[in-house]
C-alpha cells in the first residue's frame, strides 16, 4: 500500500513539488521496505501481544490439558508444568505479518501465494489447537487429517507453479547446493514431489520443534534471516548472475515478507521466552514452517532449506527414527526398543537433566551454524 501510494503521489504531483517529495523514491527499494516491514511487524507484535494474551486467557484458550511430554515421557517438571499458558499465539505472528505485508510489499503472484498459504496453514493449526482445548486431551485433529490438508495445499502450489510457463522451471529443474547448474531438467514428476514434500516436511518439522519456550520461534528467526538474504539475491538479476544462482523475477518481494516475519517473530519471542507467557501452538508452527518451505520452492532452493533448517530436520528425523525403531523391534523381537530417551530430540536432553534454557540456547547455536553453512552455498560452487 505504501509503495503504491508513494508512486501515485510522485506521478500526480506538480513539478514544483517533486523535489520536496523525493524521499518517497525510497519506497522503490526493497531494502528500505524490508527494514520498514521488520520494524512495523515488531511494533505491531509488541502492541497487540498483551491484548491477545489477555483475550486468550479470558476465552480460556490455554493449555489446561495435561502436558503430554510430562505424562507420557515422565519429564521432571513442576506440578503445574506449562498448564494454563495461553496457546494459539501464532495468531499474533500471522496478524503482524499480514498487516505489515499489506503496508510494505508489492503485490505479485509470489507474495499472494505466500500470504494466502500462511493464512490457510494458520487456520488448520488454529482448528487443531481448538480441538485440543475442547477435548482437553492434547490430541487434537487426527494426524492423517492434517497431513491430507497439508498435502492438498502443497500439491496445489506445486501444480500452480508448474502450470504457468513463467514459473514452470521452478518445478521441472532440480537445483542442489554447491553446484551451479541444474542436476536435472524437465523432471516434472520429481519436481512436483520435491516441492510438495518440501512444504509439508518443513511445516511439520517446525511443529515438532515447538516444545520448549522460545525454541521454535528462535530457530525460525535464524532460518528467516537466511532466506531474507536468499530471496533478495534471487530477485536481483545482477547478484544472481554473479553468484550463479537461479534468478527468479518477482522473488525480491519475498524479502519484504521475510522482514515482516523476522519482526513479528522477534515480537513474539518477547512474550514466548522462558518462562513463556504464550505458546504459538500449531496455529503458528504449521504456518511458519509451511511458509519457509514455500519460499524455498519459490526461489528454487528447497535443498538449501534442509541445510539452513538443520535443527528442524534433526528434530523431525529423531521422531521418524524412534517410531521406526519401535515398530521394527516389536516385529522382530516382540519388545519396543528406543534410540532416544524421548522424542522430539529436545525432550531427549530434558530426560538427560539439561535445563530448558540450556537446551534452547545450544539449539540456537547449532541453528546459527546451519545458517552459516547454508549461506556458504552462495560462494562454494
Amino acid at each position: 500500500m505504501l509503495y503504491y501510494l508513494s508512486q501515485y503521489l510522485l506521478s500526480v504531483s506538480d513539478p514544483d513539488w517533486v523535489d520536496s517529495l523525493s524521499f518517497l523514491r525510497l519506497f522503490r527499494y526493497i531494502t528500505f521496505r524490508t527494514a520498514g516491514a521488520a520494524v512495523t511487524a515488531l511494533l505491531i507484535s509488541l502492541w497487540l501481544g498483551p491484548w491477545i494474551i489477555a483475550s486468550l486467557r479470558r476465552l480460556k484458550f490455554g493449555q489446561e490439558y495435561p502436558d503430554v511430554a510430562t505424562v507420557t515421557g515422565g519429564l521432571a517438571r513442576s506440578p503445574a508444568g506449562k498448564r494454563g499458558t495461553p496457546t494459539m499465539g501464532g495468531l499474533l505472528i500471522v496478524m503482524a505479518v499480514d498487516l505489515t505485508a499489506l503496508l510494505w510489499a508489492q503485490w505479485n503472484a509470489f507474495t499472494v501465494l505466500t500470504l494466502v498459504s500462511l493464512l490457510g496453514l494458520a487456520g488448520l493449526g488454529f482448528y487443531d489447537d481448538w480441538a485440543k482445548i475442547a477435548q482437553q486431551s492434547g490430541r487434537g485433529v487426527h494426524a492423517r487429517a492434517k497431513l491430507w490438508v497439508q498435502f492438498l495445499l502443497a500439491g496445489f502450489i506445486a501444480f500452480y507453479l508448474w502450470a504457468i510457463p513463467a514459473t514452470r522451471t521452478l518445478i521441472t529443474d532440480i537445483i542442489v547446493p554447491f553446484y551451479k547448474h541444474p542436476v536435472a531438467t524437465g523432471a516434472t514428476i520429481t519436481g512436483l514431489l520435491l516441492a510438495t514434500f518440501t512444504i509439508v516436511g518443513s511445516s511439520n518439522a517446525v511443529n515438532l520443534t515447538d516444545g520448549l519456550d522460545g525454541l521454535a520461534i528462535g530457530c525460525t528467526l535464524i532460518v528467516t534471516t537466511v532466506f531474507l538474504v536468499l530471496t533478495y539475491i534471487a530477485g536481483n538479476a545482477r547478484m544472481a548472475a554473479y553468484l550463479q544462482v537461479p534468478y527468479v523475477p518477482g522473488a525480491g518481494e519475498l524479502t519484504v515478507i521475510c522482514g515482516a516475519l523476522f519482526g513479528a517473530g522477534l515480537g513474539f519471542l518477547w512474550f514466548n521466552c522462558h518462562p513463556a507467557e504464550i505458546f504459538m501452538g500449531d496455529t503458528g508452527s504449521l504456518a511458519l514452517g509451511g511458509v519457509l518451505g514455500i519460499m524455498a520452492v519459490l526461489i528454487h532452493q528447497p535443498f538449501v532449506l534442509l541445510i539452513a533448517g538443520g535443527v528442524f530436520v534433526v528434530e523431525a528425523a529423531s521422531v521418524i527414527i524412534q517410531v521406526g525403531c519401535f515398530k521394527l523391534s516389536r516385529r522382530l523381537r516382540g519388545v519396543e526398543q528406543r534410540v532416544f530417551l524421548m522424542t522430539p530430540l529436545h525432550h531427549h536432553f530434558e530426560k538427560l537433566g539439561w535445563p530448558e534454557t540450556k537446551i534452547v540456547t545450544r539449539f540456537y547455536i547449532l541453528c546459527v551454524l546451519c545458517a552459516v553453512l547454508a549461506l556458504a552455498t552462495l560462494k562454494v560452487r
